[in-house]
Order: structure tokens, then sequence, then C-alpha cells
């Protein structure tokens, strides 16, 4: 028999990555393809959770991840998962989300211009700190994770991304990791952190969820 040890459990995760338009045409993301997220939570419907999915434009396969809520843009992501947070035991902030915005997005295709463009942008709302301030005036006990995507001091980066958002745990990764297959990442805790070696994100994916595991 099949262990389901989160039954009656629901997960909420974010995946993919964001796009924010310049205009109809073109616009600002980057390189997430959403596979990490899409393995955690095909690995929490394998533990018996009920998933929810919020997940950015992306390429990865989406079977037997449970309700899969399309967004396009760091709002749209942050208004989903606002009106869906209160219902999960575990959110995972695992999108990656554009930290900025064009201020002007043109509802026109904006042409080519011998005197060249200049762009104005404003940061985007922090969705896994925002869910984790409003948690905290919860009674409801939450697991609360959020992951970061650094190019230099990865454990100090995640460490303070930990006590500043007030999460209970943080994946971090490097840009290495972003489109591929397998991924070397590092969980870190209150007090604690584990480096993993590289292995592909099914397996990351039971590592990190074995950890929340722990403080359900």
């Amino acid at each position: 028999m099949t262990r389901r040890p989160w039954k009656g459990r629901a997960v909420l995760i974010t995946a993919g990555p964001t796009r924010e338009h310049l205009d109809p045409i073109r616009f600002m993301t980057n390189g997430s393809t959403g596979t990490m997220g899409f393995a955690l939570a095909r690995a929490a419907s394998d533990r018996g959770a009920a998933v929810t999915v919020v997940s950015g434009p992306c390429c990865a396969a989406k079977d037997a991840a449970g309700d899969v809520v399309p967004v396009v843009s760091a709002l749209d992501m942050h208004r989903a998962v606002l009106r869906r947070w209160k219902r999960a035991d575990v959110v995972i902030g695992d999108a990656a989300v554009g930290d900025w915005r064009f201020v002007n997005a043109s509802s026109q295709k904006i042409k080519r211009s011998k005197s060249g463009l200049t762009l104005k942008l404003v940061p985007n709302p922090d969705i896994i700190a925002d869910v984790a301030r409003r948690a905290r005036a919860d009674r409801r006990r939450r697991v609360l994770v959020g992951f970061a995507l650094e190019t230099d001091a990865w454990l100090e980066n995640a460490r303070l991304k930990l006590e500043r958002k007030g999460l209970d745990l943080v994946v971090a990764n490097r840009p290495a990791s972003m489109g591929r297959g397998k991924s070397r990442a590092a969980l870190v805790g209150r007090g604690w952190a584990r480096t993993l070696p590289a292995m592909d994100k099914r397996r990351l994916a039971n590592e990190i969820l074995d950890a929340v595991e722990a403080k359900l």
C-alpha cells in the first residue's frame, strides 16, 4: 500500500517564470521552465496532498500536478496566491517571479526609433513575503518555503532571505539549475543548512518535502 502521509493536507505551489510586457509583442522574463515547481507538485500529490499550482507561462509537463492556475505577470501571480493561501497547509514559492515591471506598458507595438528608448521599472510585490506576513496574523500552522536563486554567497543570501521574509525553509540554488533536469541545491532552515549533491529535480522535490514534512 502506498504511503500517503499528506492526505488531508493542502499544498499551494508557485511555478515557472512571469512575463512583464513592454507592449503586446515584447516582454521581460527569465529562463525558468517550471520543472522544479511541477516536480514538487507531483511529489506532494504522491504523498496524498491536494495540490494547487499557480503557474506562469512555461513548458514543463503539467500532468498529475493537481489544479493548475495559469497566470502571466507577477501581479497576476500575486493576486492568485493571495486568494488561495489561507486554505493551504504548505505554501512553496518556487516561481522565478520577475522583480521588476515596466511603469508604462504600451497597448500598441513600440516602433524602432533612432533616438533610442528609455524605460522605467518599478518593483513587483514579494509574493512569499506577503503570504508570510499575513500568516503571522493567522492562527493556523503552516509551513512556508521560499527559493533563493543566487550567483554568489548563496547560503548567506538564503539565510538572510529566511529571516527577512519569516520563512520556515529556503531552498538555495544557482543559475546553472535553471531550465535543466538536474540541480545542486542547499536546504536552509533556522539554525541549520544542508548542501545536497547534484540530483534530478524529482529527487530534489522529495528531499525538500521531507524537510517540510518534519515541520508539519
